[in-house]
């Protein structure tokens, strides 16, 4: 199966860019870096000797998808994946939608999938359209008291149809300890219509419609144990929440919806590989990793915009914006990401990206092939709108013109592009893409000289928060 590709060539120039010889000449620190990544940081972590300045090590997400695959190989559905399978493939006929509850890294995976691999309008098609998968929705990332009610309302109203799957609901509620202010309130709001939706099968069913993914301990631990949860999944140790898409987080409600989570895992695994074998000057890593990081360096980027050329691909760039920041935002260091959507964005971002403050790289993310049949422009008795030069071009065709002249504009005005190409848009493509962005955000931070794991600084508005509340 194909690899995605990277493309620098937007950014190997003498006047705007980056040169050969300077990406020549990281060579020897990225070879060691990706030593230290393959090798050195799971002895470290298994072992438990873990240096002062690489506390926490959060490394595991970088074997976990050859340990679940391993895993499922060895004991099928007594492993978790397997578990997981087992849950996603009984529960769908019961209900017709379920609430993702989770915050950051416990959520944004989980709708970047959805967005990138379900039909667009997945939630208003039919449950038979849907192939009996569930709608899924995300709250608990927020305390947005309207968002809350509407959800609240939508669930409880039901589906399309008037079969008793229709008229159920179930609760994905996603948090390593279960404090989290925004996660939190959510699970007890929608806990509690869930309940008064069960009506008088509460007692007995409640425990099945409510699926925490959490660690071994902690309070969402002790509440699944109080509601007798049938399946409690594990956030595994040693992966922090933005690197955990990989993991239970992002898996069980990608099962939910049918994707196929084997191919994902596959996927990541051959980047993994990729990292590994690949010499320098093929490492789509390691490249990726040094362009951006020169143009950081040497051309004052500070800002790293992931230009996205596929509406279903703007929460994969929302997850990346979080992992990147919250990774390498430390000790004064680290370059801003920012997500945009093109071509709609060229109409609205684009006149300060192209003519502002040149403090930007353009990396284009770009799906090659897609998965529906090329829609033309098509003839019409009306030329008014004068497309009839068009009608045989296709939105492939024009969306392929608009990359390339925006490339080409952006280069004419000295700003610097590069192009990560996707040959198509599914689960084995998205674990490539997922892995590779969580090694390069691990690399960079090591390069940088932080720690890409942990994020202390989040820590403080929670803390100022609960204190506005009265809670010490």
């Amino acid at each position: 199966m194909p690899l995605l590709r990277f493309d620098p060539s937007g950014s190997i120039n003498a006047d705007f860019g980056v040169t050969e010889e300077q990406i020549a000449g990281l060579s020897g620190i990225l070879g060691e870096l990706r030593t230290e990544i393959v090798e050195i940081d799971p002895k470290q972590y298994q072992s438990g000797q873990v240096p002062a300045n690489k506390q926490p090590l959060d490394a595991r997400f970088f074997w976990l998808p050859e340990e679940q695959l391993a895993a499922y190989e060895a004991d099928r559905g007594a492993s978790e994946l397997g578990r997981i399978f087992q849950v996603a493939n009984g529960i769908h006929n019961e209900l017709d939608a379920v609430a993702v509850l989770g915050i950051g890294g416990s959520y944004m995976g989980a709708r970047a999938m959805m967005e990138a691999c379900c039909d667009p309008y997945h939630n208003e098609l039919t449950r038979g359209d849907r192939g009996s998968k569930p709608r899924m929705y995300f709250e608990g990332n927020n305390v947005d008291n309207d968002a809350s009610n509407a959800l609240l309302h939508r669930l409880n109203t039901g589906g399309y149809g008037a079969t008793e799957a229709e008229k159920r609901f179930a609760i994905v509620v996603i948090s390593k300890s279960g404090g989290t202010m925004e996660t939190a309130v959510a699970f007890r709001q929608f806990l509690a219509s869930l309940e008064t939706s069960l009506g008088e099968q509460a007692a007995e069913q409640l425990g099945r419609f409510v699926i925490p993914v959490t660690g071994s301990s902690g309070k969402l631990h002790e509440l699944a144990s109080a509601i007798g949860c049938e399946q409690v999944f594990s956030v595994p140790e040693g992966v922090g929440g933005r690197f955990s898409v990989l993991s239970p987080v992002g898996l069980m409600p990608a099962a939910m919806l049918g994707l196929d989570c084997m191919k994902l895992l596959e996927g990541a695994v051959a980047m993994n590989e990729h990292f590994k074998n690949a010499a320098y000057q093929e490492n789509v890593v390691l490249q990726y990793v040094a362009v951006n990081h020169l143009l950081a360096k040497h051309r004052n980027k500070s800002i790293r915009v992931m230009s996205v050329w596929s509406k279903a691909l703007e929460a994969v760039g929302l997850w990346h914006d979080q992992l990147l920041a919250e990774s390498n935002g430390k000790d004064g260091l680290g370059v801003t990401p920012l997500t945009t959507v093109n071509t709609r964005d060229l109409h609205s971002r684009h006149q300060q990206h192209q003519q502002g403050r040149n403090d930007k790289v353009f990396n284009n993310l770009i799906v090659e092939n897609y998965r529906t049949d090329p829609l033309s422009v098509g003839h019409s008795g009306r030329n008014q709108d004068l497309l009839d030069d068009l009608a045989d071009r296709t939105l492939p065709a024009i969306m392929g013109a608009a990359i390339k002249g925006t490339n080409d504009a952006l280069h004419q005005d000295g700003r610097p592009t590069t192009d990560i190409l996707l040959p198509g848009v599914d689960t084995y493509v998205l674990g490539q893409l997922f892995q590779m962005l969580m090694i390069a955000t691990v690399v960079e931070g090591r390069l940088l000289g932080v720690n890409p794991y942990g994020q202390p600084g989040v820590e403080q508005y929670k803390q100022n928060m609960n204190k506005n509340l009265g809670r010490g």
